[in-house]
């Protein structure tokens, strides 16, 4: 019988702990993902006031964010005997032209994702090469707010 106290990790955090879900199942057979949050800008570039001479601190500019996103990428391989969400499954979520609801999540953790909302499925694309294994892979973009909990992560501390 395995022991049931949990073991507490350290050391590097294992990519295979951390999970993608859409629609509510994971990504199935997956091999890698990955969350690319974004940050859109607007530049600034003021006239200094008419007691300061031009130059120096005068010239650089200031940046405001104006936009915020997130765009997660993922890759698996084909399976027969397929249980989460396959090819099929997000073929199948793409066609409806629908917005999908993601998680990301340690494993053990699926109900304390430390990111989720609502995506569109942007690409998805199937590879079948001669004598190899079958593979796909997709973007998933944001379809408006979405819930960003870092605290969620173990293996850092937050200061």
């Amino acid at each position: 019988m395995p022991d049931p106290t949990p073991v507490a990790k350290s050391g590097y955090v294992n990519g295979a702990d951390l999970l993608l879900s859409v629609g509510g199942k994971a990504i199935g057979h997956c091999t890698t993902h990955t969350c690319t949050y974004n940050t859109e800008t607007k530049e600034r570039a003021v006239k200094p006031a008419s007691s300061v001479a031009y130059g120096g601190t005068s010239l650089w500019k200031e940046k405001g964010v104006v936009g915020l996103s997130v765009s997660i990428n993922f890759e698996g391989l084909r399976h027969f005997g397929e249980t989460e969400g396959g090819f099929k499954a997000l073929l199948n979520a793409w066609k409806s032209g629908a917005a999908v609801t993601v998680t990301a999540y340690e494993r053990d953790s699926s109900s304390s994702p430390y990111l989720s909302g609502s995506f569109v499925i942007t690409s998805l694309e199937q590879s079948a090469p001669a004598q190899d294994d079958a593979t796909y892979s997709g973007t998933l973009e944001n379809n408006g707010a979405v819930t960003i909990t870092p605290t969620n992560l173990t293996g850092e501390t937050l200061s």
